[in-house]
């Protein structure tokens, strides 16, 4: 089945750098915005509608959620790494021999993590920080959020597949359908059920549940470029292999986004006296603002990776070298521009979660320290998922350790001890500059071998369409 045109990724190629980041990037964007809009407004429905311990709760269950996300990207984004790989190689039977791998991985993770999860839930949440006052909604919250693993799964291990083989446009009526229905959902199930914080975790499986059967409808259609075959492999070691060689950095990104947020929070738990609680519910209101930015950088990231891929599997250097250093403009202007907002508009923000006075002047000193050094943030993501986005995964794992644990957790040791909560605060904006030193350097030093490597190459020539 040959795909139609505009819609098959050949063009990847041969089309403009420029044309294909907007083309590939800003669906991806636009679906980015949307899953941090579906994380903020189920913060400010459970802060507005059940209250500031709620915040903190759910706060408690970011390391948890970060594990979830971590055994599902371990799965997508190798997948969506390696189909592109294969497009560029005109392998056709391989990528969807990808897809199908995909599939029966997702289900497999969604089972043995969500179920082992949910049997020792209640260790898991004290050992992440939670507090009497606090536990009930963290584990309300999380049981049913994992209840609905295999679908979320699903959901996001094909929908990043569906970018990687030619359809964002596809890939972010996924992300924005989910949007809609969680925001129709949510107030429903908070304000007129008054289902508490178990109604937000109901409206999120909910939104899940029409995603997925978008994306899965998708990948069942003849019609479809890359689509489920039977009579391809399921479930290939080989293949399986490669999945996890890539899919291994952002998965122990966000396996290091886990234990960093567990040391911020008992962190703020130990230095904040008696607002300890209201600390740890700050630090969910300005981690849920700086991931919208940073998933506008994932957004573009997400939009360059299948760019990157399917020129770098055909000899395309000077094409992934453009991608790249557009991207890295982009990274730096997005969060520039977070920085600029956060600064000057703590109170407003804040006030979007909560109307306690006490915990919006936590989180105003928070903003103030934690965005100092914001902006070099975009480029240190961008050239860490590059690496990745060429089946460079050991440099893309490093990368990902130096902002989130090999230099974080040193400053979060020391830092309080002098500083209190606001050490805590410093930590993590030193941490971003210093990996952002490093991720350059490398950047550098990796340019300069591979320019090197495909010097006299010839590239796989592409058909134009």
């Amino acid at each position: 089945m040959q795909p139609r045109a505009g819609n098959s990724p050949l063009t990847l190629g041969t089309k403009s750098i420029s044309k294909l980041l907007v083309q590939y990037s800003v669906p991806a964007i636009i679906a980015s915005v949307a899953v941090s809009l579906y994380n903020i407004i189920d913060s400010i429905f459970i802060g507005q509608g059940v209250g500031p311990m709620a915040i903190a709760g759910l706060a408690i269950t970011f390391p948890l959620m970060n594990l979830v996300v971590a055994f599902c990207t371990l799965i997508a984004v190798g997948g969506a790494t390696i189909s592109s790989i294969f497009i560029g190689q005109k392998n056709e039977s391989r990528a969807t021999d990808c897809v199908n791998n995909v599939m029966v991985l997702c289900l497999l993770h969604a089972v043995v993590f969500g179920g082992m999860t949910l049997l020792f839930l209640d260790p898991i949440l004290l050992f992440f920080g939670a507090t009497p006052e606090t536990i009930g909604y963290a584990r309300e919250f999380m049981r049913i959020i994992l209840y609905g693993t295999p679908v979320s799964y699903v959901f996001i291990g094909l929908n990043n597949l569906m970018r990687a083989t030619g359809y964002p446009k596809k890939a972010m009526v996924s992300a924005l359908l989910s949007v809609a229905v969680n925001v129709a959902l949510a107030p429903v199930f908070i304000f007129v059920f008054k289902w508490g914080i178990a109604g937000a975790a109901w409206a999120t499986v909910g939104a899940q549940t029409a995603s997925f059967i978008w994306v899965l409808a998708h990948f069942m259609s003849k019609k479809s470029f890359i689509h489920f075959r039977l009579e391809n492999r399921w479930f290939n070691l080989s293949i399986i292999r490669r999945i996890y060689a890539i899919g291994l950095s952002p998965f122990l990104m966000n396996v290091c986004a886990c234990v960093v947020v567990v040391f911020i929070n008992r962190a703020l738990l130990d230095y904040g006296g008696a607002n300890s609680n209201l600390d740890v519910g700050a630090y969910g209101i300005v981690n849920r603002t700086t991931m919208f930015f940073v998933m506008i950088v994932f957004g573009v990231t997400q939009g360059m990776q299948p760019i990157l891929g399917f020129n770098y599997g055909a000899d395309k250097w000077d094409r992934v070298k453009r991608t790249l250093y557009i991207g890295i403009w982009l990274g730096v202007a997005i969060t520039l521009i977070g920085f600029a907002v956060c600064e000057a508009f703590p109170d407003a923000i804040s006030r979007m979660f909560t109307k306690d006075e006490t915990l919006t002047a936590i989180a105003r000193n928070g903003f103030r320290i934690y965005f100092i050094f914001y902006p070099v943030v975009g480029a240190q993501i961008v050239i860490q998922n590059f690496f990745q986005s060429i089946g460079k995964p050991q440099i893309s794992i490093f990368l990902s350790l130096t902002r989130q644990l090999l230099f974080l957790i040193p400053f979060l040791i020391v830092l309080p001890r002098y500083y209190g909560v606001d050490g805590v605060w410093a930590s993590m904006c030193g941490s971003d500059l210093i990996a952002f030193i490093v991720a350059m350097a490398t950047m550098f030093v990796m340019v300069r071998r591979l320019n090197k490597r495909f010097a006299g190459v010839k590239p796989i020539e592409q058909p134009v369409e």
